[in-house]
């Protein structure tokens, strides 16, 4: 029982807890964001690439 009530009085992981829910919650955000426009940038780096080629082709 001491162990349950020393464990609700400390606070010293409570700021570790916090940083850990921030930093799980910019990760979901950041990995949603890259999914949500990973076909845009599939596309804008298909562009890149073709043009590239192009561009090389021309000075060959």
């Amino acid at each position: 029982m001491e162990i349950i009530r020393r464990f609700v009085r400390e606070e010293q992981g409570q700021g570790l807890v916090e940083y850990a829910l921030i930093i799980g919650l910019i990760a979901v955000v950041a990995i949603a964001a890259l999914t949500a426009s990973g076909g845009s940038i599939s596309s804008i780096f298909g562009t890149i690439s073709g043009k590239l080629s192009n561009a090389n082709a021309t000075v060959s």
